[in-house]
């Protein structure tokens, strides 16, 4: 009698946790970002799955359904254009509007004098984030909303009505994709959460790259205030919005920290200062984060050994994944490292060679979990994925005896794990913000702008407080998700 959907999820979820310990599980577990390898797959086009989530949707379960894989995302395809025309988002170039509607979504980063902050405006972002990004930063990277101080125009309330509720909207359709994935294809969701890097986050989306490394070279130490201001915020959104359970990761896309783009030393005093201790943070509450490597890291493995063992799984996109594995495995988990490329354009015998080698150096002693480098689009071949899958299935075994039966256990909850959760610092001893996080518009504010209020006083507080805190979610989220 074949195993149940529920019995082969506990199963791959069992396999895909031990591997994020650093331990042996039965066999490699397989956890592919695949994006819009999965509308090729299903017989979609990359306009079709970035119009309509859907459809998107349905790709991610089609080949959930076929591959035999551990763990997935519910949507890698993750800009939803619905909400992309609503907001009038200028940083996207989407399917169809404005880009060939057979390639995948397309940042589109603007002119340095165009940029979404200007040079002189850090104390506004050090001051109050939040405010910044609704004030400023809202009305430059939209077509639609009006700048403060303009006019109010019907244009730009439709705009933030429909993009507030096309946003809950598409959140609130994740928990049943991750139900069905679940109960129909017996795959597990990978991670949960989202978090950048501060200084990431000014180079990505404020200041751009260009004007963020002359600003490296003209006001340092203002760049430096603006990512201390920014982590408590990106902190919070990582904790509301990761596992529950603490079981998979969150998920936590490098961007421009690395070489070329900043040397090492910029990297030292601010991109690290200003990242480590969010990632303690994450720990200290139970939760791993997902190094999403994009680019080579290869400058910073010894300063990554500054975090706690198993405190991140480190995924290798361009660096060697043989020399990741010499410099990190011993402290972490490892995924990733097959080539796009070859999985592109490679022979399947060139594809099932590498994924050989992987097994038998980088995942001999497990702690290894079998994906590409980067996320993968539909110029990804399905014969090669298809070797990519068989191979590891076939050959990525581990010898019974040779591991001991896992344990329910997430990683941050055993024993060695929990002693190092209790020695971090992370965000503790530093200066609360003007503004705590979460909060747009505090309730010590407004209390001073109702009639007295009687009864159930905390009530009254706690209505305004959660509905006030969907403001600040729609904020923070366009800045990190869309």
């Amino acid at each position: 009698m074949g195993k149940t959907m529920e019995q082969l999820h506990a199963e791959r979820m069992k396999r895909y946790i031990t591997a994020m310990r650093n331990e042996k599980p039965d066999m490699i577990p397989i956890r592919p970002f695949v994006a819009e390898f999965t509308a090729k797959y299903a017989g979609y086009t990359c306009q079709d799955v970035a119009h309509d989530y859907n459809m998107a949707f349905e790709a991610a379960v089609k080949c959930a359904k076929d591959f035999d894989w551990d763990a997935i995302v519910p949507n890698m395809v993750y800009v939803w254009t619905g909400l992309a025309q609503a907001a009038g988002l200028r940083y996207y170039g989407i399917p169809g509007i404005g880009i060939p509607h057979t390639v995948g979504f397309n940042y589109i980063e603007p002119p340095e004098e165009e940029a979404f902050m200007k040079a002189d405006e850090y104390d506004a972002l050090i001051d109050d984030p939040t405010c910044f990004l609704y004030e400023t930063w809202l009305p430059r990277i939209s077509t639609e909303v009006s700048k403060i101080g303009e006019g109010s125009t019907n244009r730009s309330n439709l705009a933030l009505v429909k993009s507030g509720m096309a946003m809950l909207q598409y959140f609130y359709a994740f928990g049943p994709q991750i139900a069905r994935l679940r109960s129909e294809c017996g795959t597990g969701s990978a991670i949960a959460g989202i978090f950048k890097a501060p200084f990431d986050i000014i180079a990505d989306k404020m200041r751009g790259y260009l004007g963020l490394v002359n600003d490296m070279q003209t006001q340092p130490k203002k760049v430096l205030k603006a990512c201390e201001a920014l982590m408590p915020h990106l902190v919070h959104v990582g904790l509301t919005t990761a596992d529950p359970t603490n079981q998979v990761p969150i998920g936590y896309w490098m961007h421009r920290g690395c070489v070329p783009f900043f040397n090492p030393k910029q990297f030292a005093s601010h991109y690290w200062p200003t990242l480590k201790p969010c990632i303690e943070e994450f720990w200290k509450n139970g939760h791993q984060t997902l190094f999403y490597a994009e680019g080579r890291w290869k400058h910073h493995f010894d300063t990554f050994r500054e975090l706690p063992d198993r405190s991140i799984v480190y995924h290798c996109d361009q660096d060697d994944i043989f020399e990741v594995h010499r410099k990190l495995h011993d402290k972490f988990a490892i995924s990733g490292g097959i080539p796009n490329v070859m999985l592109s354009y490679g022979t399947p015998d060139e594809v099932r060679q590498f994924v050989l080698r992987v097994i038998k150096e980088v995942a001999k002693d497990g702690g290894y979990i079998m994906d590409a480098g980067a996320i993968m689009q539909d110029d990804t071949s399905i014969e090669n994925m298809k070797v990519m899958t068989e191979t590891c299935r076939e050959h990525g075994v581990y010898a019974a005896g040779t591991y001991p039966s896992p344990a329910d256990t997430p990683p941050c909850d055993l024993p060695s794990s929990i002693e190092s959760r209790e020695k971090v610092t992370g965000m503790g001893g530093r200066a609360a913000p003007k503004v705590k996080p979460g909060v747009c518009f505090p309730w010590e504010q407004r209390v001073k702008d109702l009639p007295e209020i009687t009864g159930d006083k905390a009530m009254v507080q706690k209505v305004w407080e959660d509905i006030d805190a969907l403001g600040n979610m729609y904020i923070w989220q366009l800045l990190l998700s869309f």
